[in-house]
């Protein structure tokens, strides 16, 4: 993946994934979860960001929208169909503890995003998920954590970090690969979990089948 464009940069490290097999492995272990029953940590994290049903209060604390406006599925990391999508991502840079000057441009080519912030607090996702409608709204679906390994372990933490009991994915790139595993970021952390949208592949499951995203219009964003 190309690192040339904040936008761009942006966009994957939301949807930012395990390997198609890992994801399968992932939502094997959690299919026995009643998907219409949040575990009690999981449902106090639910109340905590209702708020954000109202997609303008996000924007108002300050997430921005992944600039291409793609609705992320499965499919397009080459994963099988039937996994699923994502959906929108929206994205607190403050929470990452990216610093951009105002007006600032894109990183220079093979530079990968980092953060410096090194808390995950479960009620305050770093990214926000939603399903567009088809009037151009946006449906709360979800709630995914990220956080940089290195800020992670200035910390002070030896080991990855959890929500829910479920441990997080680490992303990092393997440069004996052609695929940039890390996604233009520097290795980190990451955790979805579908608060607001009952997932059949488990609760913290990379994709879900019972989320919709419409077909890509020419250049890559949702219609």
């Amino acid at each position: 993946m190309r690192a040339g464009t904040l936008a761009l940069v942006l966009l994957v490290a939301a949807c930012a994934a395990p390997d198609a097999a890992d994801d399968a492995d992932a939502g094997a272990e959690n299919a026995a979860m009643d998907a219409t029953a949040l575990p009690a940590e999981i449902e106090s994290i639910k109340s905590a960001n209702d708020k954000y049903q109202d997609v303008n209060t996000a924007l108002a604390e300050g997430f921005i929208e992944d600039p291409s406006g793609m609705c992320v599925t499965a499919t397009e990391v080459g994963a099988p169909a039937e996994l699923g999508n994502m959906g929108i991502h929206y994205i607190s840079l403050q929470g990452l503890g990216v610093n951009l000057p105002p007006g600032a441009g894109p990183p220079p080519p093979g530079v990968r995003l980092d953060g410096t912030d090194g808390v995950i607090d479960p009620m305050r996702p770093e990214v926000l998920v939603y399903e567009p409608t088809s009037d151009g709204g946006r449906t709360l679906v979800g709630i995914e954590y990220l956080v940089f390994k290195q800020a992670w372990e200035a910390a002070g933490n030896t080991a990855p970090p959890s929500v829910g009991g479920q441990e997080f994915y680490l992303m990092a790139d393997d440069p004996a690969t052609e695929m940039d595993e890390a996604h233009g970021f520097e290795p980190h952390y990451e955790l979805h979990v579908w608060t607001h949208r009952p997932n059949p592949s488990g609760l913290f499951a990379e994709w879900n089948p019972a989320v919709t995203c419409p077909p890509m219009a020419a250049g890559g964003a949702s219609r």
